[in-house]
C-alpha cells in the first residue's frame, strides 16, 4: 500500500473527492460558519496527509468517523486559541494604550500563552490545578492541598513537575529568542 492510498484502491486525491464536500458540510452545520468550516476541512486532510503512518479504512463509516474525530479535535483547538486570544485583548485593553507591546512581541505572546495551555491541558488535572492555584493565585502548599483533597507534600510534587515542563517551554521560546513576557 502506498503512503498515499487510504482505502483499498483509494488515492489520496479520490479520498479527497469522495469526503470533502462531506465533512465541509457537516463542519457548517456545527460551526455556522461556511469559511471556517472550508479551513478546518481543509485542516482535517492536511493533518491526514502529514500522518507518518496514513491510517487504512476499510470501509466509509470508517473514514468519516476518523476525518470527524479529527475535526472536532482541530474546533477545540481553535475555539481554545480563540478564548486564549479574546482573554490576551481583554488584558491589553485595561492597560494603557502606550504600555501595550509591538505587534511582534504580542504574537509571541499568543504563540506562548497557547502553548502554555497545550502544557497544561497535557498535565494530569491535579498537577494542573496546583500549579494554577500555587504559582498563580499564589496559594500556599497547604491550602492547594486542601482545596484539591492531597497532602502539601503532593502538591509540591506537583507543582515541580509543571514548572520542569514550564522552563522546557521556556528554554524553547529563548532557543527561537522570542520573549515570554512584556519589557518596558
Amino acid at each position: 500500500m502506498s503512503s498515499h492510498q487510504l482505502m483499498p484502491s483509494t488515492t489520496l486525491s479520490s479520498f479527497y473527492q469522495q469526503h470533502h464536500g462531506w465533512l465541509w458540510a457537516w463542519l457548517r452545520q456545527r460551526l455556522e460558519c461556511s469559511d471556517t468550516a472550508a479551513d478546518l476541512a481543509q485542516d482535517t486532510f492536511v493533518r491526514l496527509l502529514t500522518c507518518s503512518t496514513p491510517p487504512r479504512f476499510f470501509t466509509v463509516a470508517q473514514a468519516r468517523g476518523y476525518l470527524c474525530t479529527t475535526a472536532k479535535h482541530l474546533c477545540l483547538n481553535l475555539w481554545r486559541r480563540q478564548e486564549i486570544e479574546r482573554a490576551w485583548l481583554e488584558t491589553l485593553s485595561a492597560s494603557p494604550e502606550e504600555l501595550h507591546p509591538s505587534a511582534e512581541h504580542q504574537a509571541a505572546v499568543m504563540e506562548a500563552l497557547e502553548e502554555i495551555s497545550l502544557m497544561l491541558q497535557a498535565l494530569h488535572p491535579n498537577t494542573a490545578k496546583a500549579f494554577l492555584l500555587a504559582v498563580v493565585c499564589q496559594m500556599t502548599d497547604d491550602a492547594v492541598g486542601t482545596e484539591l483533597g492531597i497532602s502539601g507534600r503532593m502538591v509540591r510534587k506537583h507543582v515541580a513537575k509543571a514548572m520542569l515542563i514550564c522552563l522546557q517551554l521556556q528554554a524553547r521560546f529563548t532557543a527561537r529568542e522570542l520573549p515570554l513576557y512584556a519589557e518596558h
